[in-house]
């Protein structure tokens, strides 16, 4: 789904004219950034659009990180599952098994006193994530019948850590 598409979806959910009045642009702008751009001239660059470039150029995922937040989600990096080679599943899964039995561990550690802290919680939370991009990777690798790239998508151990956005 293409950004366009997106903003046309979130359309149909408010009034396009409420959102241009709230952001002060015209009417026009909030349904040209709804249509597919094209060499014609209809369509505009689209506010999502050009956050990605904004990403893309500073290699800083911050931004998508701060949106999820704000919407009550997390973001967590998707491991780049191209081109690796591996020769059967069973190491990933005990790579998965192991790492949540770490997770809970650590868990379980952190709650002994009844209450956790706030570097507990963000402890917990790095290892949550990093837990998740993991087994998303193994997940995809599913998804394409490609076991065999598992076998260099980092563990969680290595894998990436959290962004550090307030």
């Amino acid at each position: 789904m293409e950004s366009h598409d997106v903003l046309k979806r979130a359309l149909r959910k408010t009034s396009p004219k409420a959102v241009a009045a709230e952001l002060g642009v015209s009417l026009s702008l909030i349904y040209k950034w709804a249509e597919r751009p094209s060499d014609d001239g209809s369509g505009s660059r689209n506010p999502m659009d050009r956050l990605q470039k904004i990403i893309e150029l500073s290699g800083d995922h911050g931004i998508v990180d701060w949106m999820c937040r704000r919407n009550g989600g997390h973001f967590v990096l998707d491991p780049d599952v191209a081109g690796h080679d591996i020769r059967h599943v069973l190491p990933a899964t005990q790579e998965i098994i192991s790492q949540f039995s770490d997770l809970l561990s650590q868990i379980s550690d952190a709650a002994v006193d009844h209450s956790i802290t706030k570097e507990e919680a963000k402890d917990i939370r790095e290892c949550w994530d990093k837990l998740k991009s993991y087994a998303e990777g193994f997940v995809r690798c599913c998804e394409s019948g490609d076991f065999e790239q598992m076998m260099h998508i980092p563990p969680p151990s290595k894998g990436p850590t959290r962004l550090a956005v307030e």
